[in-house]
Parts: structure tokens; C-alpha cells; sequence
């Protein structure tokens, strides 16, 4: 096996391939007879350990060193991955080289462990070949990525031959890309400790909350999936604002824009606005990556002394590198015009040092001139909010009379903040959650 895995060329030096490594040493070890039999028992355990800690982590099961050589192929960046990332395989002499590892890959997932379990008297490598899993539940670990990786394992296993298996996994990057963006919807950024740029961290198990399951809002999610459609196809299109009452499903509509373009390469990273200063970095670390990406700011909103939106106002627009195509920013406010102003600020002479205070009112308001489509989410009406509820109520089985149903609702938003689509969702919540114990379903 070590010498397998000293052939590889492009699939190397990630850190994932430790495993893969240490594996080569243990059957290099137990060749040169230099070891004793309890030592060599010991490390196979060491490895097969890690092996079932990698499994617990992304949900594998069945033959879990099939889908560790996987994880292996689909995460690794190297310059043949990367080219083929969201386009497919290209002609050019790196295919001969990511062929060579295909081959040896192939090697890999036929290699037979019976020689090493018969003299060591062990049968780990076989048990975990077909791996019975304990059931969990999927916000345990990280589904999307389980999926991905057990659905290729199975036809890498299959594949007749080294150009079967090199297709498969050029097919696979064609289709979803390689590495952590292949694999995941969303992300958030931890900045580097050397400042050098940031880490993206995978949101795992995002929501998936698609646009028809938000009840109404049939303009602004049109809105959105035309600016969104033109992105990810490669035309012009705008930054976005979604502004408007709280709990009428801005957030929700961002979400669920990522779910329904995500197979055509959109993914999202969603950042804070203390880490407005980090935006160079990221946009550094993903312009040349071949997916379409969306920086998404939550509840954005700014103080009269706060100055992040300096730092967002110079990305969007004015700064002296031109913003990537591959980018776009959405975001989300309670506030028409993001910065709180004063009438100070429309006073055009103040005593306090600043002669024109207009052009400060001027500065702030900029900020959102420069999203070129701005959605407004209004409260609905109650009777559309009654609508939005017997809506829910019918998605979820409830049986329960309209005037039962309009009563109970309205007792609940007069105590539950008021009018919205989200005390809609938490009423519905509500009575799913008494449905079995209380009498209000007989109430019909």
C-alpha cells in the first residue's frame, strides 16, 4: 500500500490524507518484519479508530474505507480538480497525471486486507467494509456531504476499470465542484490568527426551506429569482436589499434563493458586521473559484457612531479593485436606509465643528443607493395573515375549522408580538405541539 500511495502526484498534501499515509506506514511496517505483532495490532486499531471517527462525523456507513478514499478525491484542490471545477473535464496534459492517481486510487479501493488480519489474527479491516451504523439524527452530522460522498463511493466501487473511475470523478466535479464549496451550501469566515485572510467555516444541515414553502410574497420572491436566475447565468445583475417589517420571511427568501440554485453553482456566505473589515479577504479567496457566490449580511443595520458601512460601501462600489463577477451581496434590514439618522443630520449648520451636516445624511443614505434592487416585505393585513395560517395548517394535516382556526390565531398574535409570517409559522408550531393533548381539534 505505501507504495501505492508514494505513485500519487495531484492527490496529495491535504490534510485529510493523514489517515491515508499512516495506513502506508502501517503496511510498510508490518513487511519489514521489524515490529512486533502487538504493535502492529495496536496501530491497526489506531487507524480504524480514526476511520470510525470520520465516519461518525459526515454519517458514513457500509464499507467506510470506500467512502474515506472518496471523501479523499472530492475534497482535494489541486490544479486538475480545480480546473474541472463547475465545468467538467478539459483536454491538457494534467489529465495524464490526475489519470495516473485515478489508477492508483482504483488500486486503493480493491486493495485486499486479508494478508495483514490473518497473520495479525484481527478482522477490522473487514468489519468496517460493511459497517452497520448506529441511526442518528441528521443534525448530527453533516448530511448534504454524507449523501455526496456515499452516492459516488457506490459507483467508484462499480466502476470496471481506471477510465471508469476517472469519468466518474470528473463527472462529479463537473456537476458540484471540489472541495469544501463541492460540497456545501453555506458558510461563515473565521479570520486567520496571522491576518493573512480568513477560514470558511461550512454551515452544516442549512434549512431546506424552499420559495414556495413562504406563504405570499409572490412579487418580492419573483424579484428575487429573476436577479438571482441572470447571476448564476452569467449576466448582469444587482446587489440586493430585502427591507421591511420583522418576521415576514426576508431571511427565509435568502435562504431558500441558495436551496433552489445551488445545483447551478450558487453558494452563500453569510457574514457579520463586525467582520466588515475581513470582506477583502474573502472576496480575494473566492473571485476565482467557478461558482456564483452571495455575501449575505442578516439584519443589517448601523448606529450613528458605528463606521463599518465604510468598509461595505468601498466593496460594493468605489473601491479601486472592481468587484468580482462571481459576486454579489444580499441583504437584510428592518431599516429602509441602514444607517440611523437624526434631524441633526438634515440641519445643514451645526455648532459642533461640521459646517455642511447634510453631506454626512448624504454619505449615509449612499450606502443603500448602492443596492441596485431593493425588496420591500410589508406586514401583511389580517386577512392575509389569517390566509398565511390556514395555509400552514393544511401543509401540516390539521384538520381544525377556518373559524376555529382565525379565533385561536388571533388570540395568539395579540400575545405573541403581532402580525407577521413568522407568529404564523410559531402558531402553527404551537398547535402541532398540544394537538395530542388538548381539546381543540374536537372543537370542529
Amino acid at each position: 500500500m505505501n507504495r501505492l500511495i508514494a505513485k500519487l502526484i495531484l492527490f496529495t498534501d491535504s490534510s485529510q490524507e493523514r489517515l491515508l499515509k499512516q495506513m502506508g506506514q502501517l503496511y510498510e511496517r508490518f513487511y519489514q518484519g521489524a515490529d512486533t505483532r502487538e504493535s502492529l495490532i495496536a496501530e491497526s486499531y489506531r487507524q480504524i479508530k480514526a476511520l470510525l471517527e470520520i465516519a461518525t462525523d459526515f454519517g458514513f456507513d457500509r464499507n467506510l474505507w470506500h467512502h474515506y478514499l472518496t471523501f479523499l478525491l472530492i475534497t482535494n484542490e489541486n490544479p486538475f480538480s480545480l480546473t474541472c471545477e463547475k465545468v467538467g473535464k478539459k483536454e491538457g496534459s494534467v489529465n495524464f497525471f490526475a489519470q495516473n492517481d485515478c489508477k492508483i486510487f482504483k488500486e486503493l479501493f480493491d486493495f485486499d486486507f486479508t494478508e495483514l488480519e490473518s497473520a495479525l489474527g484481527i478482522d477490522c479491516f473487514t468489519r468496517v467494509s460493511n459497517y452497520q451504523a448506529i441511526k442518528k439524527p441528521e443534525f448530527m452530522y453533516n448530511q448534504n456531504v454524507s449523501e455526496k460522498v456515499k452516492s459516488l463511493s457506490l459507483r467508484l466501487a462499480a466502476a470496471a476499470n481506471e477510465q471508469v473511475f476517472f469519468d466518474e470523478i470528473t463527472q462529479f466535479y463537473g456537476e458540484y465542484g471540489v472541495g469544501m464549496f463541492g460540497l456545501n451550501k453555506a458558510f461563515r469566515i473565521i479570520p486567520k490568527v496571522d491576518n493573512t485572510g480568513v477560514i470558511f467555516n461550512p454551515i452544516n444541515n442549512m434549512d431546506k426551506v424552499m420559495l414556495a414553502d413562504l406563504v405570499g410574497y409572490e412579487n418580492q420572491k419573483q424579484k428575487l429569482v429573476e436577479n438571482t436566475k441572470a447571476f448564476v447565468e452569467g449576466r448582469k445583475a444587482n446587489n440586493v436589499l430585502l427591507f421591511g417589517d420583522s418576521g415576514t420571511g426576508k431571511s427565509t427568501s435568502i435562504k431558500a434563493i441558495v436551496n433552489e440554485f445551488y445545483h447551478q453553482g450558487l453558494r452563500m456566505i453569510e457574514i457579520y458586521k463586525h467582520q466588515f473589515r475581513d470582506l477583502s479577504n474573502v472576496i480575494a479567496q473566492i473571485k476565482n473559484r467557478n461558482y456564483r457566490f452571495i455575501i449575505y449580511m442578516d439584519d443589517l443595520s448601523f448606529e450613528e457612531f458605528e463606521i463599518e458601512y465604510k468598509f461595505l460601501k468601498a466593496v460594493i462600489e468605489g473601491g479601486v479593485e472592481t468587484k468580482p463577477d462571481n459576486i454579489l451581496i444580499y441583504a437584510t434590514s428592518n431599516r429602509r436606509h441602514l444607517i440611523r439618522e437624526t434631524w441633526n443630520d438634515r440641519n445643514d449648520m451645526e455648532a459642533n465643528g461640521e459646517i455642511h451636516r447634510s453631506d454626512t445624511m448624504q454619505e449615509k443614505l449612499s450606502l443603500v443607493n448602492r443596492f441596485g434592487v431593493s425588496i420591500f416585505y410589508e406586514r401583511p393585513s389580517q386577512k392575509q395573515y389569517f390566509g398565511i395560517v390556514a395555509e400552514l395548517a393544511r401543509r401540516e394535516g390539521l384538520n381544525i375549522s377556518e373559524e376555529v382556526l382565525s379565533g385561536e390565531a388571533n388570540k395568539w398574535e395579540l400575545q405573541h408580538g403581532g402580525i407577521s409570517g413568522r407568529t404564523a409559522q410559531q402558531f402553527i408550531n404551537h398547535l402541532l405541539s398540544v394537538a395530542s393533548e388538548e381539546n381543540l381539534m374536537d372543537k370542529c
